[in-house]
Order: structure tokens, then C-alpha cells, then sequence
């Protein structure tokens, strides 16, 4: 056994021993004799060990050289460019190319661009050399070298069209169909070299999940044309990662465009009794208290907004903080929500709170309030009406002062969101104005007016005194036009 083949048998890379034997016939001849066969085998050996990888997954920018094997899933159009100073334009083209790992954009470069168009083939398996390099989309590989593999087999999908469950990182020419839950303001930012940029997000869902789309520059200013609860496509989109979530981008090249297709989204929320401090989940369930919104100073000097309500499911109830634009979302007591990537903390005495923040998606469900209490289980299925999306407000900050609720609760915890006083029983019983009157009671409302509900009425309260939802107090004063009590004493 020479020297060379020794080597080559400990080799951990997929290349034949032909092909080991002339890289190490060129490296003896680069190093014009200093190094004799085995000593060359064994650099060209750590070469190629470097450049292998397991998968697409480990591709990084910084690499010399990458070699792996993929799947052709899509074959962007060639596109001419002119180089400085050389008389013959460029040319290249983009083909998306995946493994179960993982996808990636290989750019093929004149000849071989040319050779891309007229001999690939969507599905067929490539061995691919290429250097590794952060293009506009995530890491871009730009082939030095490729050739079929007809032997080896990989598990990828390849369609037209994906789904959110099979969005995965560095996928481009992404074309997907959702429906919309989620819109947002367009934000203007200074780029590196002084020009602005425009960027906004909507969000999508089908029936496998729901994922951010952000769009750029000339797309953003979609987001504030399309309404909530349409359904559009997404096309020729790229998949880039944020804070550990995948996101779908659509820049100058991408289009968002209303369509027919029915497609249904029908979240898995997580039962209020369920839920633990660090979580990230989605809840559903009927709003059962909503208090005004406030505006605070932030460290950085900026103007801040915040506004709480109450979720009531099956199961239990908990306080939602709503930060930012999502504070404008029009949402009162008896309105049926869905909220999307809240995190749960730990609130006020120790109780868990949710807080939606700019991941966060907070959507409105088109239902008809029968005036029942979101926690009577059998009466309100908790993912009911879930398919039905409809929405207002989005991520961002600093929109004006809309949205603010007046909606008192009535009735049982949830039943007329559009009252402004809480009111008791028309009967014989009901106090009159100027009657003195004491009650007691659990805040449902810690606004103006708080909110007090007995278990059986609820009554209006003009106060003051510093109170927190689910605190029980006693109020003692006289009552007011429309029911109000003008509290004197609260203990």
C-alpha cells in the first residue's frame, strides 16, 4: 500500500481516491519538492477535512471552502451585469439547493450560470464546492465547482409553494399563502450610508403555525394597504432568523398579493391554569376587564404606552400587559381575543402576568357574545372561533392616543361591550340617585370608572383610592345619575 492510499483510507470525506491522488500530485508540485508524497497526502488530507461539512446547517461565512450535497429546489432566471473595466458582462444565477439540515443560495457564475439554466433540474442532487460568503438573503455559497450525485438520497420537498411548518433557514424564492392576523405601522431608520429605509411586519398563519413577515423599502408601506383577516401570498420571499424565530422577508424583488385561496388558521393556545413563569405561548379566551392606557418615560427619553386587561378561559383568568401600538388595539369586556407569543412573568402579589409585546400578536375573534362567563366551560368551547381571524394594530411604538376603551363590564363578568356604566337589575331594588349605599365587591376594572362585581351585580365606582384587579373592597358613598356610586370611603 503506497503512502498516498495510507492516508487516504483514514480520510473522513466523501472524495475518491482518484481524486485525492491528483490533489496531492498538484500539492508535491506546488511546494516544488520541499514536501515529499506522504507529507503532501496528509496537508491535502486536513484540506479537505476542513472544507466537508455535515450538513448545510454548518455552513459559516468565514469558510475557505465548503463541500456538501444537496438538493436543486428552485432555479432563479439569469441575470447580466456589467464589471468594471472589462468589456464582457457578468453573469449569474441563484439556485436555491437544501438538505434536511437546512437550505442555502448557490450563485453560479458565468459558464457555469449559463450550464445552471440548461442542465439542472429541480430535484436533482448535487455535489457542491463553493466558497461560503454573507449575501443579501444569509449566507451565500459561490460555486467553485458541482457535479450530479445520482447515488445518495435526500429527504427534501420540493414545491412551488411552502407552508410555514416548512420554512427553514436561508430559503429564498419562498412563495406562501396565509391568511393575515396581524398589520403594523411602517418605520423609517438611517442605513450605514445615510440613506433611509422603510420596514413594517405583518403576520401570517396557515394551518400548519403563523410566522412574522417583514417587509422592506418600497414593500413596507403594504402593510398599512392590507387589511386583517384577507389572504394573501407571499412571493419570492427569504427566510432570515431573529431572537431565535424564523422569519419571512420580502424585499424590492418580493410581492405580497391579495388572493382567493380559503386557508384556515387554528392556533393551539395553552389553558390559563397551565401556565408557568419564562413561557412564551399563545392564549385565547374572552376579555373580562380592560383598563385605561397609560403613556410613561422611557430610560432613553422616549414616550412609552402600556394598557392591561383581563383574559378569562375555561380554566382561569390573567392579566395582559398590552405594550406599545398594541395598546391601541380596540379590545373591551366581552370581546373574544387570541394572543400570540405573550410571555408569561410574574406579576403583581405574586399572580403571573402576560405580557405582549413587539412579537407579540393580539387578534380580535369574530364571535357573538352571548353574555356568559368566559369561565362557564360548557358554555364556550376555549378555542372557540379561532379560524375566524380579524385584527387591529401590529409591533411598534409611538402611535397616537386611539383605541382606549370606555366599556365598562355588565352583567356577568362579560356582557355588553359597547355599555359605558355597569348597571344593575332593572328591578324594584336598584338604588336611585342621591340613596346612600354601601358594596362590596372584587375589581374587575381598575380604570375610570373601577369596577366592582359581587358575584351577582356589578357597580360603577368614582374613586381615587389606588386599587388592583382581583383586590375585594368595600365602597361606601351616594349614588349618582346613570347608577354610579361617588364613593366617600373605600376600605
Amino acid at each position: 500500500m503506497s503512502d498516498i492510499e495510507g492516508v487516504y483510507e483514514d480520510l473522513e470525506a466523501d472524495v475518491s481516491l482518484e481524486e485525492f491522488r491528483e490533489a496531492v500530485e498538484a500539492k508535491v508540485e506546488q511546494m516544488g519538492g520541499l514536501a515529499d508524497e506522504e507529507t503532501a497526502a496528509m496537508l491535502v488530507a486536513h484540506e479537505v477535512g476542513e472544507s466537508e461539512v455535515g450538513g448545510i446547517a454548518d455552513i459559516e461565512p468565514g469558510m475557505e471552502e465548503a463541500k456538501f450535497v444537496a438538493k436543486v429546489v428552485s432555479i432563479g432566471e439569469i441575470r447580466t451585469f456589467e464589471r468594471d473595466g472589462e468589456d464582457e458582462d457578468g453573469r449569474v444565477v441563484n439556485v436555491e439547493v437544501a438538505d434536511e439540515t437546512g437550505s442555502v443560495r448557490a450563485a453560479f457564475w458565468d459558464d457555469h450560470a449559463e450550464a445552471a439554466v440548461e442542465e439542472l433540474e429541480e430535484g436533482q442532487v448535487l455535489r457542491v464546492k463553493g466558497r461560503p460568503k454573507e449575501g443579501f438573503s444569509g449566507v451565500e455559497v459561490s460555486v467553485d465547482d458541482v457535479e450530479p450525485d445520482d447515488e445518495t438520497e435526500i429527504d427534501v420537498q420540493v414545491t412551488d409553494t411552502h407552508t410555514v411548518e416548512s420554512l427553514s433557514l436561508g430559503l429564498s424564492n419562498v412563495n406562501l399563502a396565509g391568511l393575515v392576523l396581524a398589520t403594523d405601522t411602517v418605520r423609517t431608520f438611517e442605513r450605514d450610508d445615510g440613506s433611509e429605509g422603510k420596514v413594517s411586519n405583518l403576520v401570517l398563519g396557515d394551518s400548519t403555525g403563523r410566522v412574522r413577515v417583514t417587509l422592506w423599502d418600497e414593500r413596507a408601506e403594504l402593510a398599512e394597504e392590507i387589511e386583517p383577516g384577507i389572504t394573501v401570498e407571499v412571493i419570492d420571499g427569504y427566510v432570515r432568523e431573529r431572537d431565535g424565530a424564523l422569519e419571512l422577508h420580502v424585499g424590492n424583488r418580493g410581492a405580497i398579493e391579495e388572493v382567493d385561496d380559503d386557508v384556515e388558521y387554528v392556533p393551539e393556545s395553552t389553558p390559563i391554569e397551565d401556565l408557568e413563569i419564562g413561557q412564551t405561548v399563545d392564549l385565547a379566551g374572552v376579555v373580562r376587564s380592560a383598563d385605561p392606557k397609560r403613556t410613561f418615560d422611557r430610560d432613553d427619553g422616549s414616550e412609552g404606552q402600556v394598557r392591561n386587561i383581563r383574559v378569562q378561559d375555561a380554566t382561569g383568568d390573567i392579566r395582559v400587559a398590552l405594550w406599545g401600538e398594541k395598546a391601541d388595539v380596540d379590545v373591551g369586556p366581552g370581546d373574544e381575543v387570541a394572543l400570540g407569543d405573550v410571555e408569561i412573568k410574574d406579576g403583581w402579589q405574586d399572580d403571573l402576568e402576560a405580557s405582549a409585546g413587539w412579537q407579540s400578536t393580539v387578534t380580535i375573534l369574530e364571535s357573538e357574545s352571548d353574555g356568559t362567563d368566559g369561565a362557564d366551560g360548557d358554555a364556550r368551547d376555549e378555542s372557540a372561533g379561532l379560524s375566524a381571524f380579524a385584527t387591529e394594530g401590529g409591533d411598534g411604538n409611538g402611535s397616537d392616543d386611539t383605541g382606549e376603551s370606555t366599556a365598562d363590564v355588565s352583567g356577568e363578568a362579560a356582557g355588553d361591550a359597547g355599555s359605558t356604566e355597569a348597571t344593575t337589575d332593572a328591578d324594584s331594588s336598584d338604588p336611585a340617585a342621591g340613596d346612600e349605599l354601601e358594596f362590596t365587591g372584587v375589581v374587575v376594572q381598575a380604570g375610570d370608572p373601577v369596577v366592582l362585581d359581587d358575584g351577582e351585580t356589578t357597580m360603577s365606582v368614582e374613586t381615587d383610592a389606588d386599587v388592583g384587579l382581583g383586590e375585594e373592597i368595600t365602597v361606601r358613598g351616594t349614588v349618582r345619575d346613570g347608577g354610579r356610586l361617588d364613593a366617600s370611603d373605600v376600605f
